[in-house]
């Protein structure tokens, strides 16, 4: 007998009956029956789902019960790791016989080979890294998962790089240790998963592999009959980067590195230190074609790509000297001969730059340079790759409607226009108006005004002693960040925490411990969790635009225009406010969280966009003054 949603996570559900303190919310069941439907009928669904929705239930249950495969796809490990380990277990307890498996991309699992080599002689780039290598040591040899996130080591630990591999890096079957390898264990156990949680980096990896090859043997993830997204406002994002290709100077760096370290293969080290050089010398190159400063993502023009064509001329022979002599030399350089192949095939393609509904730049960080050719449209691979091939595709997150053409936005950057589809909107189960104040004030000077970073620096440092710390300050520019910081921090009396300064892990657990703000730049508007007294306030600079000389932007915004449409309006405000909107969902994680959100742009007043912004914001009591906000904040205080 086909058992319904409703038996599950209604009231006397499944759940009701086996989990103490169960509460039904409406939101969750109405999302959990729009995908049971979706499943059913086979058809895509796009849902927005307020924070505090129960979002994943929602989705899991229908999932378990369709009797399909079907892929799990989140932003963040942290997400994929909560399914895993919280809400996947909560069914079993509730009778659910759950088949899953979690699938982490390569770099996450303890190579066993690597491990050996760098256990006969460890290196540590200093004795802080050093000290967890005996925890290190002792998980190594009873892991089943061989995955990193069962380890306390710090984000920042450098030695996992040397403990891990990559595709270009792995030995396959060749390996001597392949039989306990810990990500072919972790695939095998995903190709007999009814229910396979991925991230979405791993999710368009394997998709457009896919695509490249069109061989299925070389594909990561089982066929799957649906995917479901979660916080698939990032699927946009994480589309362009896998649709897209990418040659950076560390690639290249790392291919001389490993040619070279390959023992007894008489020739192989001429070729390596020619590939070093001309890497080299075009790194050089690229930075003075490009005129790349540190931080720079430039458009390369037609002229610049005949420039770089030229000056690549060294690397292209390089490359093709070391593919065709690694293809000659046998097994033992086989990978090598792949991975210089496909480095050659993939920098021809960029400085080819003929390629329609691309954008070609190249971007430095540091020491390291990337030549991309980025997809300007990736909802049409997704129309073209991925909805004709799964017969369903769920796409849901807190942050998906734009005022006041709700999933419009969504339904255009994901593809999804002409291929048959539902949409869902269900709120939140917080009571916003009771629990939030939105700070909207007037009198601060527009971006690029004169006085604006010291205007800024005042209204932050009021509000801050206000709320005795408990506030996020978040920038769309890490300048505007810094500069604010130095104003501001010498005249607080709690501790102040800068983004940079150490780990992030490390900046949000000082951030729990005490009262505290906390510096941070766009990195810190989404996938942060603060429930509780230790948040009260988040400030928000100012509306984070992408600056519209970013190449992919620069794209998107001619292609839009070229067709007619008003690029400003159609595609920088919507994204902006879905950024906000993430920004804005940083405060109140629970239904007992309360305080304010403050955006200190006073473009929200005087632009047309303004109510566009503060309309797709759930409906919080909107305040005008810092008077106003004292007086909230402190009734809100009492109650």
């Amino acid at each position: 007998m086909k058992v319904e949603v409703e038996a599950v996570l209604g009231e006397h559900g499944a759940l009701a009956a086996a989990l103490e303190g169960f509460a039904v919310r409406a939101p969750q069941l109405a999302l959990a029956k729009a995908v049971e439907r979706a499943l059913a009928e086979e058809c895509h669904l796009v849902a927005e789902a307020g924070t505090g929705t129960g979002k994943t239930l929602a989705y899991l249950v229908p999932a378990l019960l369709s009797g399909k495969t079907v892929v799990v796809s989140t932003a963040t490990k942290t997400l994929q790791d909560q399914i895993f380990q919280k809400d996947l277990p909560t069914l079993e307890r509730a009778g659910f016989e759950v088949k899953a498996a979690l699938l982490k991309g390569r770099a996450n699992y303890l190579c066993g080979l690597r491990f050996e080599g760098f256990a006969a002689q460890p290196l540590f780039a200093s004795p802080d890294e050093a000290a967890h290598w005996a925890d290190l040591k002792a998980w190594a040899v009873t892991t089943t998962t061989g995955d990193r996130a069962e380890t306390s080591l710090p984000d920042a630990w450098s030695a996992w790089s040397r403990l891990s591999t990559t595709s270009d890096s792995c030995l396959g079957a060749r390996c001597p240790v392949y039989e306990g390898c810990f990500v072919t264990r972790a695939r095998r156990k995903a190709a007999e998963s009814k229910l396979v949680v991925v991230n979405h980096a791993l999710f368009f990896a394997d998709l457009a592999l896919r695509a490249r090859q069109g061989e299925e043997a070389l594909a990561v993830l089982p066929r799957y009959d649906a995917v479901v997204f979660d916080e698939a406002h990032a699927l946009e994002d994480a589309a362009t980067e896998h649709f897209g290709v990418a040659v950076s100077s560390a690639r290249v760096l790392g291919l001389s590195t490993d040619a070279l370290a390959i023992a007894g293969v008489p020739g192989l080290s001429a070729h390596a230190l020619a590939l070093k050089d001309a890497g080299d010398r075009l790194v050089e190159d690229a930075q003075e074609v490009a005129a790349l400063g540190d931080g720079a993502d430039s458009r390369l023009t037609e002229e610049q790509l005949a420039a770089l064509r030229l000056l690549a001329g060294p690397l292209f022979k390089a490359l093709g000297s070391l593919t065709a002599w690694s293809e000659e030399a046998g097994p033992a350089v086989t990978g090598l001969a792949r991975r210089a192949r496909d480095t050659l095939e993939q920098l021809g393609f960029i400085l080819e730059g003929s390629e329609e509904g691309h954008v070609f730049h190249a971007q430095r960080r540091g020491r390291t340079v990337w030549l991309r050719g980025s997809p300007i449209s990736p909802g049409k691979t997704l129309a073209e790759q991925l909805y004709p091939h799964a017969k369903t595709v769920v796409m849901t997150s807190a942050t998906l409607q734009v005022a006041p053409k709700g999933f419009d936005y969504a339904l255009q950057r994901f593809g999804l226009r002409k291929a048959p589809h539902r949409t869902l909107a269900v709120g939140s189960p917080f009571d916003y108006r009771r629990q939030v104040a939105l700070y909207l004030p007037r009198h601060l000077p527009e971006p690029q005004a004169p006085g604006l970073t010291a205007a800024l620096a005042d209204e932050v440092q009021a509000l801050v002693q206000l709320f005795e710390g408990r506030a996020f300050v978040l920038f769309t520019a890490l300048k505007q960040m810094e500069a604010v910081h130095a104003l501001v921090a010498p005249h607080l009396t709690v501790p102040v925490l800068l983004q940079g300064e150490r780990p992030r892990h490390a900046l949000l657990e000082a951030f729990r411990e005490r009262p505290s703000v906390l510096f941070a730049s766009q990195s810190f508007w989404e996938g942060v969790d603060v429930p509780g007294d230790a948040l009260s306030l988040v400030i928000i600079d100012k509306l984070p635009f992408q600056p519209p000389n970013e190449p992919l932007t620069a794209a998107r915004l001619e292609v839009i225009e070229r067709a007619g449409g008003r690029g400003f309006d159609e595609y920088q405000v919507p994204r902006a406010a879905l950024a906000l909107k993430q920004g804005f969902g940083r405060l109140v994680r629970t239904p007992t969280d309360r305080g304010v959100v403050a955006v200190l742009d006073p473009r929200l007043h005087t632009k047309s966009y303004g109510r566009v912004f503060v309309d797709s914001l759930p409906p919080a009591t909107r305040l005008y003054e810092r008077a106003q906000v004292e007086a909230w904040w402190k009734q809100a205080s009492k109650s």
